[in-house]
């Protein structure tokens, strides 16, 4: 048994696919099926039941997959801190990013911590936010980059970078730009709404703001990014619902931006990760604190 067979089966094991877990890998899928084979001969059990479109853990499996990782996890904290005598930081930072991200301050953090360290592998993962903090506790990912509602996620260490509320942008002659009190969720909701999709922090917010009420959003259309969501607005299909930095950087000379009253819970911006004592994410969050300083929404 060797470490690169350990790789293999916890590849397989969380991709639940040969082929993904190859390319994962960077070697033929037939390297990987042969290494998983030689190892489950030499622990003695099938660790997966291979009968189904997708590979899943046999009982044998799920109970090795923990000390996979766990070996996995002490050969490269040993390589770390060897570096770390010698100064240098190697092995892989796996980041996560919320969907539609634009935030330049994000990619500078990425290419001072590369320059910086040259010897760790970055890999960058776009995905919900939802799914990600799954992510960082599963340890697919070290690092990421999520919207939540009030609070980041129990569990988790976190530095929360934007603290906004939320606000509705409209065009010049709508209804909400016009009245003289500021909107509220109910003068909201009496319009179709463009917004951002489910599993960003931003909706998460909007709709349990709407459900303490008992108000239940039309939510007309929808958009990855809120460039997107503002250009949609702007052309009279539905009032966007966006943060107020969002608002700001894509809204432009077209829209009207106003806070919404009654919608008090903050959308957070937030990097979480797991494991503090990891020499990358310390470096990566360094670089990540610099980057930000000084960005509209920061948390002060």
């Amino acid at each position: 048994m060797d470490l690169r067979q350990l790789e293999y089966f916890v590849a397989v094991a969380e991709e639940r696919n040969f082929t993904r877990a190859a390319e994962r890998v960077h070697i033929s899928q037939s390297g990987v099926s042969a290494q998983i084979r030689r190892l489950e001969r030499e622990v003695g059990a099938e660790l997966f039941d291979r009968s189904g479109r997708s590979v899943s853990l046999t009982v044998a499996g799920k109970a090795a997959l923990a000390y996979a990782r766990a070996a996995l996890a002490a050969a490269e904290a040993m390589g770390q801190a060897v570096g770390e005598v010698a100064d240098v930081i190697r092995g892989r930072l796996a980041v996560g990013m919320v969907i539609g991200c634009t935030l330049t301050p994000l990619f500078d953090a990425l290419a001072a911590f590369h320059e910086a360290h040259p010897g760790v592998e970055i890999s960058l993962l776009e995905d919900s936010s939802d799914r990600m903090v799954d992510g960082v506790r599963s340890g697919v990912l070290d690092l990421a980059l999520i919207g939540a509602a009030d609070a980041a996620p129990e569990g988790l260490e976190s530095l929360t970078l934007i603290d906004e509320r939320l606000v509705v942008a409209v065009p010049a002659g709508h209804p909400l730009a016009t009245q003289r009190r500021r909107p509220t969720l109910a003068d909201l909701v009496a319009h179709p709404i463009v917004c951002m999709p489910p599993g960003t922090g931003l909706r998460a917010v909007l709709e349990q703001a709407c459900a303490a009420q008992g108000l239940r959003p039309e939510i007309a259309l929808q958009a990855s990014a809120a460039e997107a969501v503002a250009e949609l607005a702007a052309r009279g299909l539905g009032v966007a619902v966006l943060s107020e930095s969002m608002a700001a950087a894509s809204g432009g000379d077209r829209l009207v931006v106003r806070r919404i009253a009654d919608a008090e819970t903050p959308a957070l911006l937030a990097l979480v990760w797991k494991n503090p004592d990891s020499p990358p994410v310390r470096a990566f969050l360094a670089h990540g604190r610099r980057a930000f300083a000084g960005f509209p929404g920061l948390r002060k």
